[in-house]
C-alpha cells in the first residue's frame, strides 16, 4: 500500500484510489482547536457546528467534517446548508452517490444558496449528465458570492456545455463575458486559454507549485483537448492532474473518472 511520504500514520486516511494510495487528513490546527472549543460551549449552535465542520475541511479532514455536519442535520434535518456542506464533503471523498442526494435535496429546500447548485453540477458532470450539469451551473452563475466563484462557475458551465455538445452556446455564454469581475486564479487562466486569448503552452507554467492549483489548471487544458478530439493529449493531462498530488481539487477527482473511461 503506497502512503504520501509527508503524512504520518496517525493521521486518517480520507480517501483510498484504486491504486491503492491512500491520501490522508493533515493534523489538527488553531483553526479547529477553536472551532471545537466554541461548540463545545454551545453544542447545539448550528453556525458554530458549520464553523468547525470548515475548520477540519481546510485540514482535509473531510471525513471528520462529515461526521461535524451530520451532528448539526440530527439537530435540524432540512438545514439546506449543512447540506451543501456535507454533500461538498462527500464529493471530496468520493462518495457521489451521497453527495447528490445532499446536494440536491439542499437545492430543493433553499434554491438560493450557491453550493448547492455548483457541486451538485460537479456532481452531474462526473456522472456524465452534461446537460444536468450545465442547468445546475447555470443556477449558480448568477448567485456566486464572489468573483472567484463566479469564474468557476462559468468555466464549468462552459466545459459542461462543450461536452453536452452545445458548443455554440458555450461560445456565445463565453462571448457575454459573464465573468467580468476582476479577479485571477486557476479558472481565469482557464477561460483565457477557451476564450483564445492564451495559448495551451500557457496554462500550466513553472510558478505553479500548489498541488490544488496543478490539478486544477492540468484537468481543465485535458478536457480542452478532449472537447478539440485530441484524447492522447487529454490522457496526458488527466494524468497530469492525478500526479500533482492536489486529491482535494475537483480536476483531480474528475481526472480521476476521465481516465477511467478512457481505459474502456
Amino acid at each position: 500500500m503506497q502512503r504520501q511520504p509527508s503524512q504520518v500514520s496517525a493521521q486518517s486516511v480520507q480517501y483510498r484510489s484504486p491504486a491503492g494510495v491512500e491520501y490522508r487528513a493533515l493534523p489538527d490546527n488553531d483553526d479547529i482547536r477553536k472551532a471545537r472549543a466554541a461548540l463545545d460551549a454551545s453544542p447545539k449552535d448550528i453556525a458554530r457546528i458549520i464553523d468547525l465542520g470548515v475548520a477540519q475541511s481546510g485540514a482535509r479532514q473531510f471525513r471528520e467534517a462529515i461526521a461535524t455536519f451530520t451532528r448539526g442535520l440530527e439537530i435540524e434535518p432540512d438545514n439546506a446548508l449543512l447540506l451543501r456542506w456535507r454533500g461538498h464533503r462527500y464529493l471530496s471523498v468520493r462518495e457521489f452517490d451521497r453527495a447528490f442526494a445532499d446536494l440536491t435535496r439542499g437545492a430543493g429546500l433553499d434554491a438560493t444558496i450557491y453550493g448547492n447548485w455548483y457541486h451538485l453540477g460537479i456532481v452531474q458532470y462526473l456522472r456524465e449528465d452534461f446537460a444536468g450539469a450545465a442547468a445546475s451551473f447555470a443556477r449558480a452563475q448568477p448567485i456566486a458570492p464572489d468573483a472567484g466563484e463566479l469564474a468557476g462557475s462559468t468555466d464549468w458551465l462552459w466545459m459542461s456545455l462543450s461536452r453536452a455538445g452545445r458548443g455554440a452556446e458555450a461560445k456565445a455564454m463565453l462571448d457575454r463575458r459573464p465573468d467580468s469581475k476582476p479577479v485571477t486564479n486557476a479558472y481565469t487562466r482557464r477561460l483565457q486559454l477557451y476564450r483564445g486569448e492564451i495559448g495551451p503552452d500557457a496554462v500550466v507554467t513553472a510558478a505553479d507549485t500548489e498541488d490544488v492549483q496543478v490539478a486544477t489548471l492540468a484537468y481543465g487544458l485535458g478536457n480542452w483537448y478532449l472537447v478539440r478530439g485530441d484524447t492522447a493529449q487529454a490522457r496526458r493531462w488527466f494524468e497530469r492532474s492525478v500526479q500533482s498530488g492536489g486529491w482535494p481539487g475537483f480536476g483531480f477527482i474528475v481526472s480521476e473518472v476521465e481516465l477511467r473511461r478512457l481505459r474502456q
